[in-house]
């Protein structure tokens, strides 16, 4: 229903485009209207934040990147985000408008539903939930008031992109979303994935199911903390006769580890529309205890009020929430309209049968009133009865002609004779023969040929059959039919249930494939993972499984641990340096780690490496792969340089000249060098290398 409340944004228009109608409900974080888009004339939802958040200029940002990501998730099972902005002190966000209610209006309505209609408003959600995870989103906030149900019937999940922007804004770790739907890994303040919703939408079925959350508490933290620490129980715990793989399906769900859950919304939808295909309809149909009593109350006011019961027919069923009368998107409850016909029918059939005299008032309505004849009739009925009478007054008690007394005699003691003999054997037959009672012993654990014999010792007779099971070794006996315990007679047969060990099925192949998609193989084959390896492989991208075990292919039960290997991707080498080492001995050590070394055909002087040494390297630090190339720069040795005569000149500028040539200079004074004149120099007038000494005597 819509929440039509005076509010002050009531009759204004946001952004010069939205004209706000009226309030349709208020939450946490935010307040939606109804509201009119002036610029296409179409209603929309008018989603505008709480001051708190428009006030946070860091948030508003991350809320707008959000919803631009959000506005490209086009799904007919997904709300749509139309636009956002912000008017003044007004941040919204503009939504598709779904004109009906929410589950949460179902489940308040209704309480505990059918697996048949759980299963059916699960299936969009999660189908929706599926789309959104291949598109990257996580929406962190999956209950029921964020399920829409149209008045046409679509089902749509909303609010993608505002709680995961809450969510990113939240530098205290407070909890985002409703705590009886959160997973434990967001209690714990870890990083949410696809499994985060995956493990709120188990929360949201097995309430469906049963009409109560699993886990409940005074204050919220109570609830969170058995979030963490418990573990949701099977829904057929409340509702008795529930399809084990509904259980399955709601534990695998809710499982506290998110390795153990569906890895994403496509991947629990795959098996939620195998397990839809494959249930009876006395399993999809099953009533909650709740829903039965409801429905034999409906029945029992509808009975009270007829007066006719050959001429009543079943009331009409109220549409569904949401739905127009006359159309059912789904097939709910069928059995309670043909509950009541086959009452009507069964009073209609025997009018002569009355209630017990303990029914209530309502009930006693039913009870055939004796039938009232006509005065012709009535006489008939006096004949009738006269003459049955005048019969039976005609009939002698005894006969009128008396046999032998002595034959007599002899024919009673034989058939005294014949009566003992059977009353004997039969004694003997139930007593003690194939016809006498016993136990059947206990055989589990043992081999055929020792449970035959006991079998044999008490007096019964037994056939093999053979059965799967995981626990009871292959070619023992896992129990018998009946069951131990039991006791019958001795000429029933007794089936001995043989072990044909577990029942195995091939693993499937992970090699070569990633990591995730050995998961999702895993869980198809509803497989476990096992531990799984890292190592460096030089051929193999990194994240590639590159080994399992057991091998693809291998007979194994349910549930195995599969252990994988996969790739680091090629190991990273460090480079030696090789700097001042001789070619041959700088390329040996770049081989001896595994890689290639190549020689630079251009050699350069270097006054401080020798002629054939290695001058540099490129590169000179770091790792590289196996393979990789370092190239090495050879030394040509000291460049030779002329040294020319400065004999007679002054000391100052022949030092000068001599250090431009890239020389040392040595002064060796003689008489205090008082007049600065180079008297005599060494070496002069050759070459020598580069950066040698060069001595000058002054005078």
């Amino acid at each position: 229903m819509q929440e039509h409340v005076t509010d002050p944004l009531a009759g204004t228009l946001v952004d010069n485009r939205y004209a706000v109608a009226s309030r349709l409900a208020r939450g946490g974080m935010s307040t939606v209207y109804l509201a009119v888009d002036q610029r296409l004339d179409r209603e929309v939802a008018l989603k505008v934040l709480h001051p708190h958040l428009a006030a946070d200029e860091s948030f508003l940002g991350r809320l707008g990147r959000e919803a631009k990501a959000a506005a490209r998730l086009s799904h007919p099972h997904v709300v749509g985000v139309l636009d956002q902005g912000n008017d003044g002190n007004t941040a919204y966000l503009v939504m598709e408008y779904i004109k009906g209610h929410t589950l949460r209006d179902v489940l308040r309505e209704r309480g505990a539903l059918s697996p048949r209609l759980a299963l059916a408003l699960i299936d969009p959600v999660v189908e929706g939930l599926g789309a959104a995870h291949a598109a990257g989103f996580i929406h962190r906030d999956v209950k029921p008031e964020n399920v829409l149900i149209a008045d046409d019937g679509r089902i749509k999940i909303g609010d993608f992109g505002l709680a995961r922007a809450v969510t990113s804004s939240t530098s205290t770790g407070a909890l985002i979303g409703t705590v009886a739907y959160i997973s434990p890994e967001l209690v714990l303040g870890q990083p949410a994935d696809e499994r985060s919703d995956v493990y709120s939408v188990g929360i949201m079925l097995y309430e469906m199911l049963t009409g109560r959350q699993p886990f409940e508490g005074d204050v919220p933290i109570q609830v969170a903390y058995q979030h963490v620490n418990g573990t949701v129980g099977p829904p057929s715990a409340l509702v008795p006769g529930l399809a084990a793989e509904v259980d399955e399906l709601v534990q695998w769900c809710t499982a506290n580890d998110p390795e153990n859950r569906p890895v994403d919304g496509n991947a629990l939808l795959q098996e939620l529309r195998h397990i839809r295909t494959n249930l009876t309809d006395a399993e999809l149909d099953l009533q909650p205890p709740a829903a039965a009593a409801a429905t034999a109350q409906h029945q029992t006011e509808v009975l009270a009020r007829a007066s006719n019961p050959t001429t009543l027919i079943p009331p009409a069923r109220p549409a569904a929430p949401g739905y127009p009368p006359g159309r059912q998107p789904l097939q709910q409850d069928s059995t309670d309209g043909g509950a009541a016909t086959e009452a009507l029918m069964f009073h209609s059939r025997r009018p002569d049968l009355a209630l017990p005299d303990d029914a209530d008032d309502a009930d006693d309505a039913w009870t055939a009133p004796p039938p009232r004849l006509s005065k012709r009739a009535q006489r008939r009925s006096d004949r009738e009865d006269e003459k049955v009478r005048a019969r039976a007054a005609a009939t002698p008690a005894r006969t009128l002609r008396e046999g032998n007394p002595r034959r007599r005699g002899i024919v009673w003691i034989v058939v005294l004779i014949v009566a003992a003999l059977l009353a004997t054997g039969a004694g003997w037959f139930f007593g003690m023969g194939p016809g006498a009672a016993a136990e059947v012993p206990a055989v589990a654990n043992k081999t055929v040929a020792q449970a035959q014999q006991l079998l044999n010792g008490v007096g019964f007779h037994s056939t093999t059959s053979d059965v799967f099971d995981d626990q009871v070794p292959t070619g023992l006996v896992v129990g018998s039919d009946p069951s131990a315990g039991t006791e019958i007679r001795k000429f029933q047969p007794v089936s001995l249930l043989v072990s044909k060990g577990p029942q195995l099925f091939p693993l499937p192949k992970l090699t070569g494939g990633t990591l995730t998609d050995a998961k999702n193989a895993l869980n198809a084959a509803q497989m476990a993972l096992g531990p799984v390896n890292e190592q460096y492989d030089d051929q193999t991208a990194a994240g590639t499984v590159l080994s399992q075990n057991p091998a693809a292919g291998t007979p194994a039960r349910h549930g195995t641990p599969v252990e994988m290997v996969v790739s680091k991707g090629p190991q990273p080498i460090p480079v030696p340096s090789v700097v001042g080492k001789a070619k041959d001995d700088a390329v040996a050590a770049i081989k001896a780690a595994g890689l290639t070394a190549d020689t630079s055909p251009d050699a350069v002087f270097d006054k401080s490496v020798p002629e054939g040494a290695v001058v540099s390297q490129t590169p000179a630090t770091g790792t590289l792969t196996r393979g990789g190339t370092v190239t090495l720069t050879l030394s040509k040795g000291p460049k030779m340089v002329d040294v020319p005569s400065f004999i007679g000149k002054q000391a100052a500028d022949a030092r000068k000249a001599l250090e431009a040539l890239g020389f040392q200079v040595r002064v060796n004074n003689i008489l205090g060098g008082f007049f600065g004149t180079v008297r005599d120099q060494e070496p002069v007038n050759r070459k020598v290398p580069e950066g040698s000494v060069i001595t000058i005597t002054v005078v």
